[in-house]
This record gives C-alpha cells, sequence and structure tokens, in this order.
C-alpha cells in the first residue's frame, strides 16, 4: 500500500537532486559528538559520507503541519501566534501533501543512515500521524514496523471542538531490519499488578503464577512433540522445552499439578524483571519548557535505553531543545543533532553546558553551521 499526492518525487530523484550541505566547523575540534545548525535535508546527504550504515538510533520530533508559528515568550510558555511580539523559536507552515513530502526526503537519507541493528522513533500528532505512517511502511518497509505508541499528553486540548477532547499524540517505531536492538524494557509491577497477576502463595509465602507447559506450533518430528510423563501435548501445540528439561522443572518443584493431572510451570514474582512495557505511555513534559514542544527527558532515556547500547550513535535531526541529545550524553552514548533554528542551537547548547563536568564538556562535541 502506497499514499499519492501531487509531485511526489522518486526515491531516485531525492538523493540524485538533494545538494549536500556545505558545513563549516566552528568549534570543538575533535569532539565526539556533533551539534549542527543547518537544513537538515542537506545536512543528512552529507552525513551519509561519513555515517552511512552507522546510526542506530533515531528519534525525531518533526513539526506537526499545524500552519502556526511556535515562539519563545517571556514566561517560556508553548504558545503559537502569528504575532511578532515574541521571538519565533521555529515555524510549523508546512502542511498537507508538501509537510508529506517534505518528511518522505528525510527518511529515506535517515534510512540509509541507519545500522542495520538501527531503529527509528517518530513522535507526530494524531491529525496527520495515519498518513506518516503510509509514508514510513512506504520507506521502511511494512514489516518493519514496529508500534504505533500512544503517548499521553499532560494536558487535554480542544476543548471547544464538537469532538472528543485529544489527549495523545503518536509515536511510530520502525525498524531497519528484523535484528534491530531491543533491550526489553521492564517497569516494576504495581501493588495491584502483584495482587491480580500473582494470586497464588507458595508454602514458604512466596507468590507465584502458573503458565501452561506447551506453546503454540506442531512439531513433527524432534523431542517437544514426544510424550512425556504419559502426556502428549494437545493438538496443533508442542512442548515448550525438551522433556529432559521438564524433568528438572519437575524434581525442582517448578511445577504445578492439577487435581486432573494438568501440569503448568510456576513462575515466582521475585524472579521477575518486571512487566512487559505496553504501547500506551504517559511520560509528563517539562513544567516550564525552555522551547516550544520540548518533550520529556525520561521518555527520551526510556527509547534511548530500550533501543541502542552504550558507545552507539544517537541522531535527532529536529533537535529542538536537544532533549535527545542530553538524554544520549547521560546515558553514555554519541550524538548527532541537527537544527536551522537559531534559538534551538541556543537552549540545546545551554542544556548540554549546564550538566555536570563528569558527564559533559566543551570539548565533548563539534559545533557546525551552513554556509
Amino acid at each position: 500500500m502506497e499514499i499519492t499526492y501531487k509531485n511526489k518525487k522518486t526515491e531516485k530523484e531525492i538523493f540524485k537532486n538533494t545538494p549536500k550541505a556545505n558545513l563549516k566547523l566552528l568549534s570543538g575540534k575533535g569532539g565526539q559528538n556533533k551539534l549542527i545548525k543547518a537544513d537538515n535535508l542537506f545536512t543528512l546527504k552529507t552525513l551519509l559520507d561519513d555515517y552511512k550504515g552507522k546510526i542506530n538510533l533515531i528519534y525525531i520530533d518533526p513539526p506537526f503541519a499545524t500552519n502556526g508559528h511556535f515562539k519563545i515568550s517571556e514566561d517560556r510558555a508553548n504558545t503559537i501566534s502569528s504575532s511578532n511580539s515574541d521571538e519565533i523559536a521555529y515555524s510549523d507552515t508546512i502542511v498537507g501533501e508538501e509537510f508529506l513530502e517534505f518528511l518522505r526526503e528525510r527518511l529515506f537519507f535517515l534510512k540509509e543512515l541507519l545500522s542495520e541493528y538501527g531503529s527509528i522513533y517518530l513522535h507526530i500528532d494524531y491529525k496527520i500521524g495515519h498518513y506518516v505512517k503510509l509514508v514510513m511502511d512506504e520507506v521502511f518497509g511494512i514489516k518493519m514496523f514496529r508500534n504505533d505508541i500512544t503517548r499521553i499528553k499532560c494536558n487535554p486540548k480542544n476543548f471547544h471542538r464538537k469532538a472528543y477532547g485529544n489527549i495523545k499524540d503518536l509515536i511510530l517505531f520502525y525498524s531497519k531490519t528484523e535484528s534491530p536492538i531491543w533491550n526489553d524494557p521492564r517497569i516494576s509491577f504495581s501493588e495491584e499488578d502483584k495482587n491480580k497477576l500473582f494470586k497464588k502463595v507458595d508454602t514458604n509465602g512466596r507468590r507465584y503464577t502458573t503458565i501452561p507447559l506447551h506453546a503454540p506450533g506442531e512439531t513433527l518430528n524432534g523431542n517437544t512433540s514426544k510424550v512425556w510423563k504419559g502426556i502428549k501435548p494437545p493438538k496443533g501445540r508442542h512442548w515448550r522445552t525438551d522433556p529432559a528439561i521438564l524433568d528438572e522443572w519437575d524434581n525442582q518443584g517448578l511445577i504445578e499439578w492439577s487435581k486432573i493431572g494438568i501440569p503448568r510451570k510456576k513462575l515466582y514474582l521475585d524472579e521477575m524483571k518486571g512487566k512487559k512495557v505496553q504501547d500506551i505511555w504517559e511520560f509528563k513534559d517539562p513544567q516550564y519548557p525552555k522551547y516550544p514542544t520540548e518533550k520529556s527527558l525520561d521518555l527520551l532515556k526510556f527509547i534511548i535505553e530500550s533501543s541502542s547500547n552504550e558507545g552507539d550513535i544517537v541522531l535527532d535531526c529536529f533537535c529542538g531543545a536537544g532533549t535527545t541529545l542530553v538524554a544520549a550524553q547521560m546515558l553514555n552514548r554519541y550524538w548527532i543533532g541537527i537544527d536551522k533554528s537559531e534559538q534551538a542551537i541556543k537552549v540545546t547548547k545551554k542544556r548540554l553546558l549546564e550538566l555536570p563536568r563528569s558527564l559533559f564538556s566543551v570539548d565533548d562535541f563539534e559545533y557546525y553551521e551552513e554556509i
């Protein structure tokens, strides 16, 4: 499935007709990270020379096609205005088909920059997100789609619209291949979870639950399809593991037998790492943001820890307030940040330099501008 619209370029045209950015190094020669003030499309093509296939994680929070100007007002509140009374941080005036092509062009370059183990998280709002997903399906392939994550925002919007209030936006999560870096994030069980999910208690007072010993899928050959203790797996299923291991579990008291002789595996609460994170997230944005639409530091740290490892390179080509870069620095990743807004670059530099000296110094990054 592919979305069509006027003036849509071919992938070949995009790579051929996009010029490289002419970047000048202004400070920090030899720094391992890069902060770049420039048009991100041209810069992404330039980065292909040194970083093609080397980026393990991309997070972008592009404009949402709102047709407005975001400004930094005196109280630093996030506002949209067409007036010039306050300093404009960036303008979000590309809408409709033009916006989709604006994003699509950049996604092709971002895909080339991703490593074979890389992932991309694209943050977008509910009005345009469904169209953006079709674009990402085209660029990355529908099989590389991993999640449509719902992010609960701090405050509901659209009180006066004749529709339900909007309290969410979307994060589209794709990978370059079927083998992305994945650190299987977990969160602690709440007391409610413990009482609901681990209802049983053994003689030692340990909470546990049980799961079937068989799994979907019938194996015609191999030990997992054989009879174990006089029992065959149900039709269309197989034992979760080799019967020899089932014997070990049973000897260790890790299998619970029902009154009618049905075996189930015990899972103890105190041995669990936590529960798997689901696709609805609630990370509170800063109450007093330094930049319009600034996202939660905890949100970015969570994404970076989930889909990259220490020493990996993280890229944000709409870096805005620099939250991605700050999070990457705190988590021992290298980073590349790009933004053409002078205000974004100022805020990003300030936030980085406010980090403790043990985490960051001015020599840690090279700073470039487009000439």
